[in-house]
């Protein structure tokens, strides 16, 4: 799931070096932690939320094939 998200969002900024994904386990939800630079925050954030929305639907779709709930959370 991890590196799923960090392919989409280095796809998606002007600076992927900056991109950062972290993972917190649990037993049956992980939570994705994204950070990016501030300047493409809005990159992955998209028109009211529109990116965001489909990075979260891809990742319920990965997560329901592994029988688990995950999570994305874009911190400033």
């Amino acid at each position: 799931m991890k590196e799923l998200i960090k392919y989409i969002a280095q796809s998606l900024v002007d600076n992927p070096d900056h991109v950062e994904v972290s993972e917190i386990l649990g037993e049956q939800t992980s939570v994705i932690e994204l950070r990016v630079a501030k300047e493409d925050l809005g990159k992955v954030i998209g028109k009211q939320g529109r990116t965001a929305k489909a990075m979260r639907t891809i990742l319920s779709a990965a997560s329901t094939k592994v029988r688990k709930r995950a999570v994305l959370e874009i911190i400033e």
